[in-house]
């Protein structure tokens, strides 16, 4: 889904606000939550999210790799290699998520939600 400022949504889940809420005795009260169906209006729509560094990092190696890979020695292709697999669970992760992109909401009772995923809005 497209969110674009203005637009009005609803949440698709409940999200938790914060850790359980305790007294100073220890004792604890409850914990803050938005509930699936609380309505509200698109503020900012922030684009891609920016890759994580292991994201950008499994690029690097890949092109290093992929560059002078047959040029270099057989046990320092082999490391490379091996850095590479590694690394390339965080960067199938990314390619999965595509184009998601992080929104600000303002809700009708009140509360902001910002740098929320667009995958837990639905248009009301």
């Amino acid at each position: 889904m497209t969110l674009s400022e203005g637009q009005r949504v609803k949440l698709a889940a409940d999200i938790a606000l914060a850790d359980a809420v305790a007294r100073p005795t220890g004792a604890v009260v409850g914990f803050l939550s938005l509930g699936e169906g609380a309505a509200g209006t698109v503020e900012r729509v922030d684009g891609r999210r920016p890759p994580a560094p292991a994201v950008l990092e499994y690029e690097r190696l890949k092109s290093l790799l992929g560059d002078y890979g047959h040029t270099m020695p057989a046990e320092s292709r082999k490391r490379l290699e091996e850095e590479v697999a590694a690394l390339e669970p965080e960067w199938a992760a990314f390619q999965r998520e595509g184009s998601r992109v992080t929104v600000r909401v303002r809700f009708d009772n009140g509360f902001v939600l910002d740098g929320a995923h667009e995958d837990v809005l639905t248009p009301a």
